[in-house]
């Protein structure tokens, strides 16, 4: 047998199969064997393989135990001349893996061998060759000295940038994503170390094959698509620290005590930097639009108060200035909130009607007061004016720097090309119709030269980079049944357009996968998403949360008489009310990790049906299905049906 290909899995199901039927179209011709394991999945991929691919060789774990140990399972049992690591967030081309065993057979020497990365856009990732990573060249890493020269042979080592990305070259490191190896390389060296739960496997693996006496080389005269980091956010924290942390493990295995403890110090700090650069940045991001809003309108206010003063004769006590005006920015900033007027891309409309909500409620408590606090109902009106004109405008100005557009609305309807046979691609544009993806154009284009006269058609494949630029084209979806995975990955360098959005839909799946950018997990499109960590959801869920807490609390008797263990009731009133908790969480499960974030709650999805216990398996499903489609109604029913347990300790 020529190749063993391994791919270990965890909850990427969709990745998972676009990436099996890749690899079965290179494997055409050659005498290979596939294995999948799967470290405990709950998103259906076990399921999925056996009843779409029985021919692959599955090992389902019971627990997740890590990407070295999951591999060597698989290597163990591989009866290949060649073994491949393949990551599950992958696509390869059709002739990528007789190209690579055409230049192992003639390169005895050569023990290991990786391949050119592209990500979900086309751009060379420059992952796909790397140096070893001495505690030099990592420093030169953590401090962004590599990114600033990355073509210098002392600061660039890391990413290996002198050498030319187009050309053949031994390298120190290979990318995990994808280790094509000789057999006897892997017996000789030894297989992963099981230290490693998750990265830096690989750099521990090509350094041990180097030591045994093999070459390591770059080979780029085939390509592979790697999402990057579809299972792991690679930009969060907590990706940062378990790297690093593996990187740690590296240095004391290979590293003398001097250079170990040289490089631990180095790690910690990056570690430091990062975390502290994520926290100011999500703060930033969080308020310097309400901020600015609040600044400028209460400047505003200052100035009309003064001007109107000037104009009536009528003063207006400290007060106004610094009790009336901060309530009613108050009111007006938080209604543009619950509005979505901070939502991404910023909508004029929403912030003007957040306002409007805003301003209404003002007049209304305005009208209950005491005539001693009546101050100006023409200053809250005219306030209320001010409000509105400088929200547009600090909108309008940041529409127009980063959307090009002073109204950049319509830019959220996604004008979108889809690349394939009419039958295949009228299946897709079926298939947006019915998910939460709003265009305002979806055009068919043949990958060959076609003469339908159907109303989506748009032209063949010859002319795909013009129809771009003619039709405001902002995603491309490629049909995985009528283009092969070479063909997909020209079009993608060919067009090379720095905005456009690039996917694949896989045959018969309900499912349209792609990848923003190297920094953001794939999207995928299905019928009836509604994610919880869409804005609005959020939002939703943060407004139910505070109506529930403030009720409770106004209602203190009742909740203390009605509900068990009413003082401490009150207690997570206060709780969820200051945003330390929510009244509705995930059930605790250790697979947590893979869903959106949300804040730990009081109440769960399973707490109507807790007559016993549930296992891992169903706790996890079932906070998946709550996490995926998030209705308002589905707290309020958990809460209802569940409200004697609102007093929960924990």
């Amino acid at each position: 047998m020529k190749l063993s290909v391994i791919i270990v899995n965890y909850n990427v199901c969709h990745f998972l199969d676009q990436c099996v039927q890749s690899v079965q179209k290179a494997m055409v011709g050659i005498p290979g064997e596939i294995y999948v394991v799967d470290n405990n999945s709950v998103d259906g991929s076990v399921e999925m393989l056996r009843e779409k691919y029985p021919e692959v060789k599955l090992i389902a774990n019971q627990e997740n135990t890590g990407f070295s140990k999951a591999n060597n399972q698989a290597i163990r049992l591989a009866r290949g001349e060649y073994v491949l690591l393949l990551n599950p967030d992958t696509v390869v081309e059709e002739d990528t893996f007789s190209t690579c065993i055409s230049y192992m057979d003639l390169h005895p020497e050569a023990g290991a061998l990786g391949v050119k990365l592209i990500d979900g856009k086309g751009n060379y990732l420059p992952e796909s060759k790397r140096g070893l990573p001495t505690p030099t060249v990592s420093f030169y890493k953590i401090f962004g000295l590599s990114k600033l020269f990355p073509k210098s042979r002392t600061f660039g080592r890391y990413h290996l940038g002198f050498l030319d990305k187009e050309e053949t070259n031994e390298i120190e490191i290979l990318s995990g994503a994808f280790m094509f190896m000789r057999k006897a390389a892997l017996d000789r060296a030894g297989y992963l170390d099981e230290a490693f739960f998750m990265y830096g496997e690989d750099i521990d693996l090509s350094y041990r094959i180097s030591l045994a006496g093999y070459k390591i080389i770059y080979h780029p005269k085939t390509r592979i698509i790697h999402y990057r980091g579809e299972s792991t956010k690679k930009s969060s924290i907590n990706y940062v620290f378990v790297f690093y942390q593996a990187m740690i493990i590296f240095a004391n295995k290979h590293f003398s005590q001097k250079n170990a403890r040289l490089f631990s110090f180095l790690i910690r700090i990056a570690v430091y930097l990062r975390a502290a650069f994520s926290l100011i940045n999500r703060l930033v991001s969080a308020v310097w639009l309400p901020l600015t809003d609040a600044l400028v309108m209460f400047a505003g206010m200052y100035f009309l108060k003064d001007y109107w003063a000037a104009r009536s004769g009528i003063f207006y006590p400290m007060e106004f200035l610094w009790v009336a005006v901060p309530l009613y920015i108050l009111s007006w900033v938080s209604f543009t909130w619950i509005s979505g007027g901070y939502d991404h891309p910023l909508r004029i409309l929403k912030t003007i009607r957040g306002l409007a909500i805003g301003t209404l409620i003002i007049l209304v408590v305005y009208g209950m007061l005491d005539e001693a606090h009546r101050y100006s109902r023409f200053l809250t009106l005219v306030g209320a004016g001010w409000a509105a004109i400088s929200a547009t405008g600090i909108r309008m100005a940041y529409n127009l720097f980063r959307y090009k557009s002073f109204f950049p609305e319509d830019s959220t309807l996604k004008r979108i090309l889809i690349v394939g046979e009419e039958l295949e691609a009228t299946r897709i544009a079926a298939l947006l119709n019915q998910s939460p993806v709003k265009t305002s154009y979806v055009g068919i284009v043949s990958p060959g030269v076609d003469d339908s006269q159907t109303q989506r058609y748009a032209g063949d494949l010859s002319r795909l980079r013009e129809m771009v630029e003619i039709f405001g084209i902002n995603e491309l979806i490629f049909c995985g049944k009528d283009l092969s995975s070479a063909q997909i990955m020209d079009q993608m360098m060919k067009i090379n357009h720095p905005e456009l959005e690039y996917k694949i839909a896989p045959p018969e799946s309900l499912f349209i996968i792609g990848s923003n950018s190297i920094q953001t997990s794939g999207e995928l499109y299905t019928v009836g998403l509604n994610s919880v960590a869409k804005p609005s959801n959020k939002r939703k869920k943060r407004i139910f949360d505070l109506s529930v807490s403030i009720l409770m609390m106004l209602l203190f008797p009742v909740t203390l008489l009605i509900i068990p263990n009413g003082l401490r009731a009150l207690l997570n009133a206060w709780q969820v009310f200051t945003g330390n908790r929510s009244w509705i969480g995930y059930s605790k499960s250790e697979k947590n990790s893979s869903l959106p974030k949300l804040t730990k709650g009081i109440l769960h999805p399973l707490d109507p049906y807790a007559k016993e216990s549930y296992d891992e398996k169903i706790k996890h499903q079932t906070n998946l299905l709550y996490a995926k489609d998030y209705r308002i109604q589905q707290d309020l029913l958990i809460l209802m049906n569940s409200w004697k347990q609102l007093g929960r300790k924990d």
